[in-house]
C-alpha cells in the first residue's frame, strides 16, 4: 500500500499501479453536471480510477489510444471504467462494470518507445448506461452518481476517519518500500472524501472489491469497508514482520554458531584437545572393531555420510551422533558364558530363596537342555503370586546361578508405547525404547531381564505398551526385534525373560499366551520362620548395626509374631516387624541400656504393642446363621464371615458387603436350593416363603466377588433355617449348583494357608480340589484336616452340629415332624 506513490512513470495497462494525487484546484474547469452524457471510453485493465485520484496510463489499444485523443479534441473529459476480464482484449458493454469515473486527460506523453502515456485525473463516479462500439473508438451514454454527502462534524465519522489515517500510518511504517514521506502527506490530507478515495485507490486488495468499494454511495459506510480492509492488510504485514524477524533472528544465531565454531574449532586445533572432526574419527576407529550384522553397517556408514554435513550446533547433529554412539555401544553377539554346573546352580537358588521348588526346578531343567542342546531358546517365564513372595529377588538369584548378567525394567504405570518400541529420530530428544537402552546397559546379549509389574501395564492414547510387549515376548518373533529409534532388527531371542505379576486377570489374553506361567504361592507361617532365621534376621541385624552377640529370636518368637501381628502370604510386612525388634534393642544398646537379650514371645506385646489379630475370633462360639469361607485375593488367602438374618416378610432377599455379580449368584442359588429341598432338610415350606432373608458379608469397603463362597452361603443359610449351628474350627470353599453339586475352586494353597493363620482345623471342600491338595507341601498343611465332598448333602452333614442350640430366626422355621 503506498508504494512508489510519488513516483512519475510509465506503468503498463496489464499491471498494478499506484495513483499520483494531485491537490490542484481546477476553478477554470467546466462544471461536471454541463459535461456531454456521451462521452469517449476507455477501458482499462489490472486497475480502477477514483474520484480526485490522478494516474498515468500507458495506452497500448488503438480504440483505447483513439478515445484519448477524442476526448483532448473536446472538453478533455472521458469516461473511464475498468473490465472484469483483464484478459479480454477488445472489451464490449458486458465485459464492463457499470459503475465508472469520469476523468480528465490532463496531459498525453508521446514516449521514445513509441506508446502513449495518458495522465487522466478522476473527478466524479458516473454510471455506463450504454456502451457504443465505435469503429474507431468506444464511447459511452453516461450518467453522474456522486456521493451522498456525510455531515464533517458527525463524531462517528470523525472517529472514522481517524481510524483511517491510524491504520494507514501503521502499515506505512511496516513496509519497508513506502518512503517515509508517505507520513507527511497523510497527515497534510484535510479533506475527509480526498483521503477517502486516496486510500481506496490504495488498497491491497483485487480491482473486484476495489469496484464494490467504489459502487458504495454512502461516505460513511465506504469508510467502514475500507477499514475492513486495511485491518485484514495490517494483520498480514503485522504476521509478515513477526515472521521476517524471527527467521532473521534464526539465520543470526546460525552464523553466529558458525562462525564461533569456527573459532573453537580453530582454538582446539592450537590447543591440540579434541575437535567434533575427531569424535567422528573415533566413531570410525570403533566401527571397524565391531563384529555386527552386515545391515547394521550400512546403516552406521550411511548415517555417518550424513552427520559429516551437518553443522555441529544443528539441531539434528546431536540426535544422529547418539544414534552412531547408540549403534556402537549395543552388544551385537556378545553373549555372557552361561552356568553349565547344575548343582552350583541348584546351591545359590537354594541359597538365595526358600521354598518355590516349581521355580527351581523349571530353571534347572532349561539348564539342563541349554546344556545339552547348546543353542536353546531361552524360555519366556512369569512368576505370578501375591506381594512379598521374592518374585523381583528370584530374578537376580537365576541370573547368580544361570551365570549371566541381571536387568530389571519395571513396567508398573507404563502407558506409552514408545516406551518399549522408542520414538523415531525425526523428533528433537528422541531416544531408544526401554527395551534396547537396558541391552546398552548391560552390555550382554543374553542377560536375565526381568519384567516386573507386566500386569500394572496401562495404555492411552499415545498406544498400548502390552501390545508392543507381545514382539519381545514372542520367542518366534523377538529374533528380530525392531526398535523405531534404532532403525534395524535386535536380536533378543538369548535374553531370559521373566515377568512377574500379582494377578493374571489384568493382563491380555495374547501376552499371557506367549508367556510359561508359574504359580508362587504365599509362605506358611513355619516357611515364614526359616526365611527369618535364613535371610530376614541377619539382613536387619545388619541394617541396624547390631551383632549376633546383641540378639537372639527364638522360633516360638518368630511363630507369635507371624500369628499376632501379621496376616500376609508374603513376608514384607514380616520383615517389618522383626526390624521394629532389631531397633528396640539397637535403642538400647546404644543408649547402654539394661533389656533383654533373647526376646521371647512374652515380650512381644512390649516391643510391638498389642496384638494385631485374635486367633480365637475365627473359631469362637459362632451363633446359628454365621459361617466362615475362605477366599482368594492377589495379596494372598483370607478368612470370610458369611452372616445371615431371617425376618418376616414376603420371602425376599437382601444381600450387603459390596458383593459383586457372581457372588450375588451364588446366593441366590443357594437360598433356591433350601427353597427347592425345604423337605428333606427339614424345614416348613409355607414359613420359608413368608421370610425375609439378609445375607451380609463384613468388611463391606473391599469388594468381593467370585463362586468359592456358595457352598459357605448355603451352609450359613441352612443354619439360620434349622437353628443348628456351623461346628467350630470350620472353613469351607467351593462352588454350588441348583442340583446342589459342589464343584472345585481355584487358589487353593492361599486359601489353605489363610485358613491355618486364622486357627481352622477342618476344611469342606470339592472332591476334585483333593488332587490339588495332593500337590501341596505337606509342611505347609499341618494342622489341617480335609473334608472332600461332593454335593451339599454331603456338606450339611459335615458342616452343621446334630442338635439345635439356639432359637431358630423368625420363630422356628425347623417343621414339626
Amino acid at each position: 500500500m503506498f508504494e512508489n506513490m510519488f513516483e512519475f512513470s510509465v506503468i503498463d495497462e496489464e499491471s498494478d499501479f499506484l495513483p499520483i494525487m494531485s491537490f490542484e484546484d481546477e476553478e477554470g474547469d467546466q462544471k461536471l453536471d454541463q459535461v456531454d452524457s456521451n462521452l469517449p471510453l476507455l477501458p482499462l485493465k489490472n486497475m480502477l480510477l477514483f474520484p480526485t485520484q490522478m494516474i498515468p496510463v500507458t495506452v497500448g489499444r488503438q480504440k483505447s489510444l483513439q478515445a484519448v485523443i477524442e476526448a483532448e479534441k473536446g472538453d478533455r473529459f472521458i469516461a473511464v471504467v475498468a473490465q472484469k476480464d483483464p484478459s479480454t482484449e477488445n472489451p464490449i458493454g458486458t465485459d464492463l462494470y457499470e459503475l465508472g469515473t469520469i476523468a480528465k486527460v490532463m496531459k498525453i506523453i508521446k514516449m521514445q518507445s513509441g506508446t502513449s502515456t495518458v495522465i487522466l485525473q478522476g473527478r466524479e463516479r458516473c454510471k455506463i448506461k450504454h456502451v457504443e462500439d465505435q469503429v474507431s473508438h468506444l464511447r459511452a451514454e453516461v450518467e453522474l452518481e456522486p456521493d451522498v454527502p456525510c455531515d464533517e462534524n458527525d463524531p462517528e465519522f470523525k472517529a472514522l476517519i481517524s481510524s483511517v489515517k491510524e491504520l494507514a500510518l501503521r502499515i506505512i511504517n511496516l513496509s519497508p518500500n513506502i518512503p517515509n514521506e508517505a507520513n507527511l502527506v497523510l497527515e497534510n490530507i484535510d479533506q475527509p472524501g480526498f483521503l477517502i478515495h486516496f486510500i481506496s485507490s490504495n488498497l491491497n486488495v483485487s480491482v473486484a472489491e476495489k469496484q464494490s468499494i467504489l459502487a458504495i454511495s454512502d461516505l460513511k459506510i465506504r469508510v467502514q469497508e475500507i477499514l475492513k480492509s486495511m485491518d485484514t492488510e495490517l494483520q498480514l504485514l503485522e504476521l509478515k514482520d513477526q515472521i521476517q524477524n524471527k527467521v532473521r533472528s534464526d539465520i543470526e544465531k546460525q552464523q553466529r554458531d558458525y562462525f564461533l565454531h569456527q573459532q573453537l574449532k580453530t582454538i582446539h586445533d592450537e590447543l591440540g584437545s579434541d575437535s567434533p572432526d575427531s569424535d567422528l574419527e573415533d566413531l570410525v576407529l570403533r566401527a571397524r572393531e565391531m563384529n555386527w550384522p552386515s545391515e547394521v553397517d550400512e546403516k552406521f556408514h550411511k548415517e555417518l555420510k550424513r552427520v559429516k554435513r551437518m553443522n555441529p550446533v544443528a539441531a539434528e547433529y546431536s540426535v544422529t551422533m547418539n544414534y552412531l554412539e547408540l549403534l556402537l555401544d549395543l552388544p551385537w553377539g556378545q553373549y555372557t558364558e552361561d552356568n553349565f554346573d547344575l548343582q552350583k546352580a541348584k546351591g545359590i537358588l537354594d541359597r538365595d530363596h526358600f521354598g518355590l521348588h516349581k521355580v527351581k526346578k523349571r530353571i534347572l531343567e532349561y539348564l539342563a537342555v541349554l546344556k545339552l542342546k547348546k543353542d536353546m531358546k531361552s524360555p519366556i517365564l512369569c512368576l505370578v503370586g501375591p506381594p512379598g513372595v521374592g518374585k523381583t529377588s528370584l530374578g537376580k538369584s537365576i541370573a547368580e546361578a544361570v551365570g549371566r548378567k541381571y536387568v530389571r525394567m519395571s513396567l508398573g504405570g507404563l502407558h506409552d508405547e514408545s516406551e518399549i518400541r522408542g520414538h523415531r529420530k525425526t523428533y528433537i530428544g528422541a531416544m531408544p525404547g526401554r527395551i534396547i537402552q537396558s541391552i546398552k546397559k548391560v552390555k550382554s546379549s543374553n542377560p536375565v531381564f526381568i519384567l516386573d509389574e507386566i500386569d500394572k501395564v496401562g495404555n492411552s492414547f499415545r498406544g498400548d505398551p502390552s501390545s508392543a510387549l507381545l514382539e519381545v515376548l514372542d520367542p518366534e518373533q523377538n529374533d528380530t526385534f525392531h526398535d523405531k529409534f534404532l532403525g534395524v532388527d535386535f536380536d533378543l531371542s538369548s535374553a531370559m525373560f521373566i515377568a512377574t505379576a500379582n494377578s493374571l486377570g489384568s493382563i491380555q489374553p495374547a501376552l499371557r499366551d506367549r508367556m510359561e506361567i508359574i504359580d508362587i504361592s504365599g509362605y506358611s507361617l513355619e516357611e515364614k520362620v526359616q526365611i527369618a532365621k535364613k535371610h530376614l534376621i541377619p539382613k536387619q541385624r545388619k541394617e541396624h548395626g547390631l551383632l549376633g552377640k546383641h540378639v537372639k529370636v527364638s522360633d516360638k518368637t518368630l511363630m507369635a509374631v507371624g500369628d499376632r501381628y501379621t496376616r500376609e502370604s508374603g513376608v514384607r510386612d514380616f520383615e517389618r516387624k522383626i526390624g521394629s525388634l532389631m531397633r528396640y534393642v539397637a535403642k538400647s544398646v546404644a543408649m547402654e541400656e539394661d533389656y533383654v537379650k533373647n526376646i521371647k514371645p512374652e515380650h512381644l506385646n512390649e516391643i510391638l504393642g498389642p496384638s494385631r489379630f485374635d486367633p480365637e475370633m475365627y473359631v469362637s462360639n459362632n451363633p446359628a446363621g454365621v459361617a466362615i469361607g475362605l477366599a482368594w485375593t492377589p495379596v494372598g488367602g483370607d478368612i470370610l464371615f458369611i452372616e445371615t438374618s431371617a425376618s418376616k416378610g414376603k420371602g425376599q432377599l437382601t444381600l450387603t458387603g459390596n458383593l459383586g455379580d457372581v457372588m450375588k449368584e451364588s446366593a441366590t442359588t443357594a437360598l433356591s436350593f433350601i427353597r427347592a429341598n425345604a423337605d428333606s432338610l427339614g424345614l416348613d415350606e409355607d414359613r420359608l416363603a413368608k421370610l425375609n432373608i439378609h445375607i451380609h458379608i463384613p468388611e463391606g469397603a473391599i469388594p468381593k466377588d467370585g463362586p468359592s463362597a456358595g457352598i459357605t452361603m448355603l451352609t450359613a443359610l441352612t443354619s439360620l433355617l434349622t437353628g443348628r449351628k456351623v461346628k467350630p474350627y470350620l472353613a469351607m470353599t467351593g462352588e454350588i449348583t441348583l442340583r446342589g453339586k459342589v464343584l472345585p475352586v481355584g487358589g487353593i494353597k492361599e486359601k489353605m494357608l489363610a485358613a491355618r493363620r486364622a486357627g481352622i482345623k477342618n476344611v469342606i471342600l470339592s472332591k476334585v480340589n483333593e488332587r490339588n491338595i495332593l500337590e501341596l507341601e505337606q509342611d505347609s498343611l499341618k494342622g489341617l484336616k480335609f473334608i472332600y465332598v461332593e454335593d451339599m448333602h454331603e456338606v450339611l452333614d459335615h458342616g452343621l452340629e446334630k442338635e439345635k442350640r439356639s432359637r431358630v430366626g423368625a420363630a422356628g422355621l425347623a417343621s414339626k415332624n
